[in-house]
């Protein structure tokens, strides 16, 4: 598949584009949350117990995480562009099922497809924009794989908030009718849109690569030095990773790979255990056992956390490159945990066991300082989470591995992601219906672990190219995390290509690299 250098001479193009992979789990999230109150829906599909709204709710992480899983072939073996294009087929397919479906068994069989496809895109989207971008602007391109998924969640709820005035089942199948349009967007978008020039290094197309750097770099001049400097770079890095032999999962437990995978996996288990998914998934049953009675209005107080959460990932967006990402994920672990204490204490001193819509719930009734005190909370938590864990989450496991194992690595991160995402959805309606507002101490806690976890085991790893995070981890498994200095790793021009004149067969690619230079 050929690409429009036209168009790939801005990589904020190029990176942004392939987040419409990330909005496609925010359609999901909302698709879900948007109908729980539609009676509708309730009546299609049995009126679901907790348990079995759980387990429809998990079907979509479950598939996820089989896609997430399936990255780990598919990102090395087809390549990172065609991933994200088969992602999108299989969303279509999935929307198609959903909006057809007339009993529980179709609807989870068509949630389990679309989940693939989110656990492709979310594991090789990262991926891709990682390895397209240059240092300086990788966390601000990566991290728009949350807000691509924090505005898939605010479309996708109004959508389900505009039907919900539609009498029938039309109210609910026709937002996940129309969510099948991003997912065609995308995979047709993606076809003019270059390959990752890492992964074309790796498949020994050398001159493509160095085509694509000077297109996304250095507006298509091949002696650029950002261009010559990530050219060297990929060439050293994929020259010592052949020289290790061929790729295996094996490759996950080398010296300096284990500690990098447990941190990418663990991360993306603590943005999990945060709760935040538990607010978008569940937030009218957070909001219903808070006090705040009719559909309408809990319909329009939920619209109003996915637009802070839109809002206030724009932040993060920004300055991630000049925050840092251990700054932002120590000072949200804290700030998610203290306002999940305070819903926690709110809903356990002024509530009571109550039923409504003949469910037996925790719920506060005549204390309408106490109910808007607690929605006050949550969206001050979802505000905490949208400006730090959120973006990071994605940044720092992409930025994390060795050309090598990316692949593998990074999927298996994802993977963790929807494996506690799948748990959490599956077991949290049965949770608020028996120990309430515990729950929230549950996740308090967790957000409060993730701090200390992070503090001790997470170096920076702002500003460095990804083969300079290199240098960080072959410093062995003793570097103490915090003093991390921003020098560690980093090198110039002329180091890298010092060290590449030094490699094996050195004169015959630098001879063919020059011979691509002349013929620009």
């Amino acid at each position: 598949m050929g690409y429009n250098a036209r168009i790939a001479s801005n990589p904020y193009i190029v990176g942004s584009f392939a987040c419409i992979g990330g909005g496609l789990f925010g359609l999901d999230i909302s698709s879900m949350s948007g109908v729980l109150s539609n009676i509708h829906y309730k009546t299609q599909f049995g009126f679901p117990s907790p348990s079995a709204q759980g387990a429809i709710v998990a079907s979509m992480p479950a598939g996820s995480l089989f896609g997430a899983l399936l990255v780990t072939q598919l990102a090395d073996r087809i390549g990172r562009k065609r991933t994200v294009i088969l992602a999108g087929l299989v969303w279509v397919i999935g929307s198609i099922i959903q909006c057809a479906s007339v009993n529980r068994g179709m609807l989870v069989a068509g949630r389990v497809i679309s989940g693939i496809s989110v656990g492709l895109s979310s594991a090789v989207v990262p991926i891709y924009q990682s390895e397209i971008t240059a240092p300086s602007i990788r966390g601000r391109m990566v991290s728009l794989q949350q807000w691509s998924i924090t505005w898939g969640i605010l479309i996708q709820y109004f959508i389900q908030f505009g039907c919900s005035y539609i009498n029938g089942v039309a109210s609910f199948r026709i937002p996940w009718g129309l969510q099948m349009i991003p997912a065609l967007i995308l995979s047709a978008g993606m076809t003019i849109f270059p390959e990752s020039p890492r992964w074309l290094f790796d498949h020994g197309r050398e001159a493509e690569a160095l085509q694509v750097l000077a297109d996304l770099h250095g507006g298509g001049d091949k002696n650029n030095d950002l261009v010559v400097f990530e050219y060297e770079e990929i060439k050293q890095q994929v020259h010592i990773e052949r020289t290790e032999g061929a790729k295996s999962y094996l490759d996950l437990f080398k010296p300096g790979n284990p500690r990098r995978v447990l941190l990418g996996c663990s991360l993306q288990m603590w943005s999990q255990l945060t709760g935040m998914n538990v607010m978008m998934y569940y937030i009218i049953y957070v909001f219903q056992g808070a006090g705040l009675t009719g559909v309408r209005g809990n319909l329009i107080a939920d619209s109003v956390q996915y637009v802070l959460n839109v809002a206030l990932t724009v932040p993060a967006i920004i300055y991630i490159d000049k925050w840092g990402r251990r700054p932002m994920l120590l000072i949200g672990t804290i700030l998610m945990g203290f306002w999940l204490f305070l819903v926690g204490g709110l809903q356990g001193h002024f509530g009571h066991w109550g039923v409504i819509d003949g469910a037996s719930v925790w719920v506060i009734s005549d204390n309408d300082a106490a109910t808007k005190a607690i929605i006050v909370c949550s969206y001050l938590f979802v505000c905490s989470f949208a400006i730090t864990m959120g973006p990071v989450s994605w940044t720092y496991p992409a930025e994390l591995y060795s050309l090598k194992v990316r692949g593998k690595a990074v999927s298996l991160a994802t993977a963790t992601n929807w494996l506690f995402n799948t748990a959490l959805a599956w077991a949290v309606p049965p949770g608020l219906a028996t120990i309430a507002w515990k729950t929230y101490f549950i996740f308090g806690t967790f957000n409060f672990a993730a701090f200390i976890h992070i503090f001790f085991m997470f170096p920076e790893t702002v500003g460095r190219s990804l083969e300079e995070v290199e240098e960080i981890f072959q410093q062995g498994h003793v570097f103490t995390a915090w003093k991390i200095g921003k020098d560690v790793g980093k090198k110039t021009l002329a180091e890298v290509v010092h060290n590449s004149k030094t490699l094996p067969g050195a004169e015959k690619r630098s001879a063919s690299l020059e011979d691509e230079k002349a013929s620009a």
